[in-house]
């Protein structure tokens, strides 16, 4: 009916009715009703900022969580942002470290002159010193006034400690003498703290000292916080008779050290082979009714094995986990290693799956430790027996599949080996040069040094270069088997393959082609095959 009415009433032409049909203004009311397809399903009829927010923050896609805050003001009726809706994207953004997403939404925030607050730009400074970019968390607190917003002091502890987190210490001193009359803002207690913790690191103790004595004239009453930083400057300086007399100031002004205060000091006497000196401290510590944390048991342990008391470490490994902290790998590792060392590679293993029980985390490196150490002892199937409970958990890595391989080889168990070797395989994980290696050695070991060229082919393929103790196993591997004239072989693919370091040169020469009855020959005839 749209086009009847404008056609003429003249007998139909196709190309007269091309030439003069007009739309009417009508036609184009079918605009609003085009719609922009939302980039999820369930979009909702009735948007406010709540909602959005919550959509924001529950949908697990960054990309989509954007375009979700882009669709929500551009294509929904009557729908506006607010400080809210632009903060939590930013939020988003900020825990995916997409921060180069984040100026653009900065700069619509700004031109909106949305009323902001300053807890957006705390989560920015504080992010950007997590990442290493001071420079950016400097540049975020400079711009807070041109959205309106008026720093304080929280603003400014949160760029102090970005800056100290990023060893930027002489700024921060800086920083502190001009936040009053250049950016307006007093500092607090908390400010002198995060102060004399730079000057600390920066092993400006002195200077430390001087802001602590200074803190009664400026207003502000020093806490057991400011003089453990100061303890610790001087632990780190190895100074103990220092710390210890710090640590006399507080008990003199009758505050009560909390458990960093007490852990620091440990610490340090550790630190200098003070073991009897640091469980003095603990002992004080824990008679004081103060209880050990996670970084005071990790000291302590630490030490322990250091000084190869394995039992003692073992006690307070347990106490850990009783009291629900859970232990790092890293501190795992070193109990464990111990207790191997002194041949009690059983008690090592128990240890382990008792953790593992008290819900510590499955860990390739524990795993390989205590395989490598099974392995030593000649025991290679219990060590299989702990790789396959382990595989249930945590899928191990090319490392521990490396420390079995070779466990196996060194045995003898080349099938074993081989089969170990598929499985890595299969599970995704490429060979590197050590496992290469060690079924090198294993097949040389066992007689098979020709298999050994085989191997050394396949490691040439995978693009995995073999260095001196490659071809010097492979060459004495040919010799013990009678097979001295694959040698050859073996030099030419090396030279085939144009990358023999120096070393690798030198066993050629001397190893092989010493001889100066054959050597000549030999080597004449090694060049003309690889010859261009």
């Amino acid at each position: 009916m749209l086009l009847r009415r404008n056609l003429s009433p003249k007998p139909f032409s196709l190309l007269h009715s091309i030439t003069v049909v007009h739309f009417s203004t009508s036609a184009v009311d079918f605009l609003p009703s085009y719609t922009v397809t939302p980039p999820i399903q369930d979009w909702p009829n009735h948007l406010h900022p709540k909602r959005l927010i919550f959509l924001i923050t529950r949908e697990p896609k960054l990309d989509l969580a954007l375009q979700i805050f882009h669709h929500a003001s551009k294509y929904h009726p009557g729908f506006h942002h607010n400080y809210h809706t632009y903060h939590a994207i930013i939020r988003r953004l900020l825990r995916s470290r997409a921060f180069h997403l984040i100026d653009p939404l900065l700069s619509d925030l700004r031109a909106s002159n949305l009323r902001c607050s300053e807890d957006l730009f705390i989560s920015l400074i504080r992010n950007y010193g997590v990442v290493s970019r001071p420079k950016l968390a400097f540049k975020t607190f400079l711009t807070i006034p041109k959205f309106g917003v008026r720093r304080s002091v929280r603003s400014l502890n949160a760029l102090l400690n970005a800056l100290v987190q990023n060893h930027e210490y002489r700024l921060v001193h800086s920083v502190f003498r001009n936040c009053r009359e250049r950016f307006g803002v007093a500092p607090n207690v908390f400010s002198c703290n995060i102060l004399i913790k730079a000057l600390c690191k920066r092993n400006d103790l002195e200077t430390a000292h001087q802001v602590l004595d200074e803190m009664p004239a400026m207003g502000f009453v020093p806490n057991v916080v400011t003089f453990t930083t100061i303890l610790g400057g001087h632990v780190w300086r190895r100074d103990m008779v220092g710390a210890k007399r710090v640590f006399g100031e507080i008990l003199d002004r009758g505050w009560f050290p909390d458990v960093t205060t007490y852990t620091i000091l440990m610490d340090g006497y550790v630190k200098q082979g003070k073991l009897v000196e640091a469980i003095k401290v603990m002992d004080e510590m824990e008679d004081n009714g103060i209880g050990a944390n996670e970084v005071t048991y990790g000291v302590m342990i630490e030490a322990y094995c250091k000084e190869k008391k394995s039992g003692e470490a073992v006690n307070l490994l347990d106490d850990m986990v009783e009291k629900r902290y859970i232990p790092s790998s890293v501190l795992c590792c070193k109990v464990i290693d111990v207790l191997c060392c002194e041949g009690k590679v059983e008690d090592a293993c128990e240890l382990w799956k008792g953790l593992l029980k008290k819900n510590c985390t499955p860990d390739n490196a524990v795993l390989g430790t205590l395989i490598y150490w099974l392995c030593k002892k000649g025991e290679v199937w219990e060590a299989r027996k702990l790789f396959d409970q382990f595989d249930t958990s945590e899928p191990p890595n090319v490392m521990t599949y490396n420390v079995l391989i070779s466990g196996m080889c060194e045995v003898g168990e080349l099938c074993e080996a081989g089969r170990l070797w598929d499985d890595m395989v299969e599970k995704g994980y490429s060979p590197n040069s050590f496992t290469y290696n060690v079924l090198i050695k294993g097949f040389c070991k066992i007689g098979k040094a020709k298999e050994g060229i085989r191997i050394l082919d396949e490691k040439f393929e995978k693009g995995c270069l073999p260095n001196k103790s490659t071809y010097a196993m492979l060459i004495e591997g040919l010799c013990d088997s009678g097979e001295e004239a694959e040698i050859t072989t073996v030099i030419s693919m090396a030279m085939s393959s144009g990358h023999i370091d120096s070393d690798s040169w030198e066993l050629f020469l001397t190893k092989v082609i010493g001889d100066l009855d054959s050597g000549e020959s030999v080597l004449n005839r090694i060049l003309l095959e690889n010859a261009d």
